[in-house]
């Protein structure tokens, strides 16, 4: 693809001349005239074809990036759970589980930025592929360092899946209207954790069988699903878009990659250019413009809101099943399994209600964040206080309502990302802070696999107090990410995020182009949708 100058998106406060007639929206810089309901109708045919093949290779990668979770409990008076089998103690399974967010945190970066520079769902494909070979390998795991080199080694080729997703979708949305879609296929990790939890009863069952124990069937056949997903998106993802009549650089090793069939062809894709003409232009982006990015302050209160809910999320995901062993001490694995389910359940829920709505007002980012991290500040405060020893069961409830809140915080914190970088530095912007803040934020996931839980063995005594420690901080830190998110909001209110007032387009310079384009979208984003045709249409 030939490659322009940078190219600037102005402010749509500035200089607009299009507008709004009878619901349609007059684009007289590009020349053009399209219903809004046309238009939409271009944007659901992307998601039939993206969301799809996102929620499956993410449902598998969550599968076999946690199922390790699982095994602590699967086949426990048999003797064959992870920890007899293997002759671990608790702290060698907390570092087993921190060392791979180690690697997520040093990887995310590199890895991102390589997709910018590369086929972007040709690198998505790799990603899947290799996790499906180290996932299928962690069945043979024999003792803690075999553990240890694989739980590393997956940390290294996932790294870069998530931030690199939500790269990926604004290269076919406006940023404002990747909220939903990254909540859809969100949705894949929580069904994976409910899943995964009942299955697992199921490959208990199969323990013993052709000698290996249950979760390396488990870590086995997972693994094989991962690799033939991984294999698919090659044909199933589509390439980034190109304008009308350029044509795809084949030449090198492309020409030995399958080439996948456009995301849009004829009108489709001629209004697809005019509604987001920012992502076809772009700029090689250099060492300068990166460092731009790693500057600018708003990446850190986004990753600060970031450590506080993926950590919960995770280290829920990690140890929900030894919680609720800590709530009744006399369930079976069986049964620990089938109580786990419930909780991404209600996860789910939360994100199929939340996310679109925050789309549609999403000027309130923030609020919209903080109220569900709040829900799980109380859920966890009654996991911590609730119940008796005679009727624990109201702790148990207090993991369903953290589960409905960590929904949607996680997709809100990348959307809002993704809608302050892509106008202040173009492509590399999202890359980057997607991948900082996804990646720096998973500082917390260390912290709630290492050091909290079964990782502290003080906290980990059995009694009524048991997990007490761990859950406050746990509380702590979500505290501090409500904080970061209302820094957020009232300094851009006070800064603000233009770049020297102006919105440039996906070429990554914020220096002064030769051009000004205002495309449909940018125009429409600085109204909010409010709630009309919410799940049905829109």
């Amino acid at each position: 693809m030939e490659e322009t100058g940078p190219i600037e998106l102005a402010s749509p406060q500035a200089n607009v001349h299009g507008s709004k007639h009878n619901g349609t929206f007059e684009d007289r810089e590009m020349g053009s005239e399209y219903d809004i309901a046309r238009i939409e109708r271009v944007y659901r045919k992307l998601d039939r074809r993206i969301i799809p093949a996102f929620w499956v290779l993410y449902f598998i990668c969550s599968a076999i990036r946690s199922n390790v979770g699982l095994s602590q409990t699967m086949n426990e008076a048999q003797g064959h759970d992870l920890a007899q089998e293997l002759h671990l103690s608790p702290k060698q399974i907390s570092t087993g589980l921190a060392l791979f967010y180690v690697c997520y945190v040093i990887f995310d970066l590199p890895s991102n930025l390589v997709m910018t520079r590369l086929s972007p769902h040709v690198w998505m494909s790799r990603i899947v592929i290799a996790v499906g070979i180290i996932g299928a390998c962690m069945a043979a795991i024999k003792a803690a360092w075999s553990l240890y080199l694989t739980r590393l080694l997956l940390g290294i080729v996932i790294a870069g899946m998530w931030p690199g997703m939500a790269y990926y979708l604004t290269l076919f949305y406006p940023p404002s209207r990747t909220g939903k879609r990254i909540g859809f296929y969100f949705t894949a990790a929580q069904v994976s954790a409910s899943v995964v939890g009942l299955v697992s009863a199921g490959f208990q069952e199969m323990d013993g069988l052709g000698g290996l124990v249950g979760f390396q069937w488990m870590f086995l056949l997972y693994g094989l699903v991962g690799i033939l997903v991984g294999i698919s998106l090659l044909w199933w993802l589509p390439d980034r878009p190109l304008a009308p009549g350029e044509t795809r650089n084949r030449a090198g090793w492309r020409n030995w990659i399958p080439q996948s069939r456009p995301a849009l062809e004829g009108e489709d894709a001629q209004i697809h250019y005019e509604d987001l003409t920012r992502v076809y232009r772009r700029h090689a982006w250099t060492l300068r413009d990166l460092w731009h990015v790693v500057i600018d302050w708003r990446v850190w209160p986004l990753m600060v809101m970031y450590f506080g809910v993926v950590g919960v999320g995770i280290g829920v995901q990690n140890y929900g099943t030894v919680i609720i062993q800590g709530i009744n001490p006399n369930l079976s694995g069986v049964d620990l399994s089938l109580l786990f389910a419930p909780i991404w359940v209600m996860d789910l829920i939360a994100i199929l209600l939340v996310t679109p709505i925050s789309d549609r007002f999403h000027h309130h980012r923030a609020l919209f964040f903080s109220v569900p991290v709040l829900l799980q500040i109380a859920g966890l405060l009654i996991t911590t206080y609730a119940g008796s020893e005679s009727n624990p069961w109201p702790r148990y409830g207090g993991l369903l309502i953290v589960g409905f809140g960590l929904g949607p915080t996680v997709p809100i914190t990348m959307t809002w990302t993704n809608e302050i970088f892509q106008p202040r530095h173009g492509e590399v912007g999202v890359a980057a802070a997607s991948a900082l803040v996804s990646g720096l934020g998973n500082l917390g996931s260390i912290l709630t696999t290492y050091a909290l839980y079964t990782g502290w063995p003080a906290d980990s005594v059995p009694g009524p107090t048991q997990y007490r420690k761990s859950n406050l901080v746990m509380v702590g830190i979500l505290c501090l990410s409500i904080l970061s998110a209302v820094s957020m909001t009232v300094l851009l209110r006070v800064v603000g995020n233009g770049s020297k007032a102006k919105q440039i387009s996906s070429g990554s310079s914020t220096l002064d182009g030769e051009g000004i384009i205002v495309d449909g979208a940018a125009r429409r984003d600085l109204q909010e949708r409010g709630l009309g045709r919410l799940w049905f249409r829109r």
